[in-house]
């Protein structure tokens, strides 16, 4: 396997970004409505939240990366079966996805820099993460208000985004078991395409 990507599959970059922060934010959902449903004198709360802040500024990284490898790289061509309204909604989903991954983090980012405790970001313990200064500087007052609200964006995101992988999801199976194309198995390591 190239690691670039071909006129016919991904590249093993691409591969790799893809299921990594695939993995990262179906764990992040999960992990999100875990952490969130905890008391706050929880034991388990602080480090849950904890990784929950170094997991999603790796997805920002990562993300950023992968967005900076997608322009770098033109991705493989679509079947010319699909109907022109399905290109359509392809092509947009991909990018509606592509902001969410780097929207989600930026907003969680927002919200603890805004929380009105100040607690620092720890990136799994090795260092600490600075707050966006324009937030953290607010009066305490204010952060109540904008932190609220920033968390609610973010989980509205974060909703958005388990809709639309869900919806990715299906397409990516309805094509592989339907239309019995190559465009799963183009993302998939170690398969052979058909075609």
């Amino acid at each position: 396997m190239s690691w670039r990507n071909t006129d016919m599959r991904y590249g093993g970059v691409a591969i790799a970004f893809h299921w990594l922060i695939a993995a990262a934010i179906v764990f992040m959902l999960g992990l999100g409505l875990y952490m969130t449903s905890l008391e706050d004198t929880d034991p388990w709360a602080f480090p849950l939240f904890q990784l929950h802040k170094s997991i999603g500024l790796t997805i920002l990284t990562l993300s950023l990366a992968r967005l900076g490898w997608r322009c770098a790289n033109p991705v493989p061509q679509l079947p010319l079966h699909m109907k022109s309204w399905e290109l359509s909604a392809a092509h947009v989903s991909h990018w509606v996805l592509y902001v969410l991954m780097i929207a989600i983090p930026l907003m969680g980012w927002a919200t603890v820099s805004a929380a009105p405790l100040a607690v620092p970001t720890r990136w799994f313990g090795l260092f600490e993460w600075p707050h966006i200064s324009l937030l953290a500087d607010l009066p305490r007052a204010d952060k109540r208000i904008v932190g609220g609200r920033l968390a609610a964006v973010h989980a509205a995101l974060a909703f958005s985004m388990l809709m639309l992988a869900v919806l990715h999801a299906s397409a990516a199976l309805k094509h592989h078991m339907k239309d019995r194309d190559d465009v799963l198995k183009r993302i998939l390591p170690w398969t052979r395409l058909t075609a």
